[in-house]
């Protein structure tokens, strides 16, 4: 059974940076890519950053520049490093596989940004 557990949200000004976490229990994390993505109060869930198993990364748009995702394997654990960041990244912020899976989507964790 696989369980993913996000932590490291909070509250911060414009302008301000966070690290999330995500732990992954089970045996799929050291053979699948991985994903955060985030969803804003009345909008659709939507992709922020995505890591292979080996390393390679990509990012929306809206936050190119300001986020990083990074993985470490021997922990089963993927991060999000977010700088620079704006209002309009007030979210809950969920990881999952390159592709989620509806049983895997965990609590979140919530990050607020205020002006």
């Amino acid at each position: 059974q696989v369980e993913l557990v996000e932590s490291g949200g909070g509250s911060v000004q414009a302008g301000g940076s966070l690290r999330l976490s995500c732990a992954a229990s089970g045996s799929i994390f050291s053979i699948t890519a991985m994903g955060w993505y985030r969803q804003a109060p009345g909008k659709q869930r939507e992709v922020v950053a995505r890591i292979t198993v080996g390393g390679d990364t990509n990012f929306a748009d809206f936050v190119k520049g300001r986020f990083t995702i990074s993985r470490d394997n021997a922990k089963n654990s993927v991060y999000l490093q977010m700088n620079s960041l704006q209002p309009e990244d007030t979210a809950v912020y969920y990881c999952n596989t390159f592709k989620p899976i509806t049983a895997y989507w965990g609590q979140g964790t919530q990050v607020t940004v205020s002006s």
